[in-house]
């Protein structure tokens, strides 16, 4: 199997405190998610983030096929950085690392994901074919969205990049 990873940038003109209060709260992530996702919390958001938590989301990642996704919180640095783990749904492994940082004007979100797929020559295919650009379709959202809620600090101020590890 291979590792693939997902490293995304934005920048946004919020304070750091501000942008920890919104991304550090579950309940958010539906609102950065785009509709067609299905996404739905079924369980574990009713506190902000915590090592340990366990959230439970419904999400249909593709036509006609719902999963339940079950991620742990494993480590939280307050205000600097949380880590998700997928603990059971699509992956073989997801190992999504949120950094914050302050820059002039504002905040810089990092998001690092390691992720495989599951079925081998198979998973890889699926990849190629529409995993990768599923992802890039959630996170471009999560971008848009973002933007929409708190403004943007310039157009060249994201990246997102993908590559096989």
């Amino acid at each position: 199997m291979k590792l693939y990873q997902l490293h995304a940038k934005q920048a946004l003109p919020i304070s750091k405190k501000e942008a920890w209060e919104f991304l550090s709260n579950p309940r958010n992530l539906k609102t950065i998610t785009p509709k067609h996702m299905g996404f739905d919390i079924l369980s574990g958001a009713n506190k902000n983030m915590y090592p340990g938590q366990i959230i439970q989301y419904r999400v249909k990642p593709f036509p006609f096929f719902n999963t339940k996704w079950v991620t742990e919180i494993t480590h939280v640095r307050d205000g600097d950085y949380f880590v998700d783990e997928q603990r059971f749904g699509p992956y073989a492994l997801w190992h999504h690392k949120h950094f914050l940082k302050e820059i002039p004007g504002g905040v810089e979100m990092e998001d690092v994901v390691d992720y495989k797929i599951p079925f081998g020559f198979l998973g890889s295919l699926a990849q190629t074919l529409f995993i990768k650009k599923q992802l890039e379709t959630i996170f471009l959202f999560r971008e848009r969205k973002l933007n929409e809620i708190f403004g943007k600090v310039d157009e060249n101020s994201s990246t997102l990049n993908f590559k096989s590890i």
